[in-house]
């Protein structure tokens, strides 16, 4: 069960997790895409710039999101 409480966040769409942002785009897929396009769409390069978010706080995930995919 505190697993899935873990990922909570990175499930929910980015629209409602961020007020800047009008995408219905979860925010795993919004990483996912983001990190695809730094590593030169590297699945396993991606994978490994993931792996940390599954057991970040919710607020360095937010914190993340903003510095780096808010436009």
């Amino acid at each position: 069960m505190s697993e899935i409480l873990k990922t909570a966040l990175l499930d929910r769409s980015m629209k409602e997790v961020f007020d800047w942002s009008d995408s219905e785009t979860p925010v795993r897929d919004a990483l996912w895409d983001y990190f695809m396009e730094k590593n030169g769409r590297s699945t396993d390069k991606t994978e490994q710039a993931m792996l940390p978010f599954l057991s970040e706080s919710d607020d360095k995930i937010i914190a993340f999101v903003n510095e780096n995919l808010k436009k």
